[in-house]
């Protein structure tokens, strides 16, 4: 009760929180709906863009859920084979 009380008192710090949570989950829904679009995921787009969770939805795409990218290796070529007649 006495941090209820102690919030009352002080509101900058609740909206200095509300502000540091919203731009959390903006940076967050941000990077997730980007690979959800570019990776034609619709059902993952539309349910990113819908539910807030603070930041724990995208989080969870980004980790588990996006497809992986395919392995891009510079400077490695195939040599051609020398015919043995």
């Amino acid at each position: 009760m006495a941090l209820l009380y102690w919030l009352y008192q002080h509101p900058s710090v609740v909206i200095a929180s509300l502000i540091l949570l919203s731009l959390w989950e903006l940076v967050w829904k941000g990077i997730a709906l980007w690979y959800a679009s570019r990776n034609r995921q619709k059902k993952w787009f539309v349910a990113l863009l819908v539910i807030n969770s603070v930041g724990v939805l995208p989080i969870i795409y980004l980790r588990w859920c996006k497809p992986k990218k395919k392995e891009f290796v510079i400077g490695k070529r195939e040599t051609p084979k020398k015919n043995q007649n």
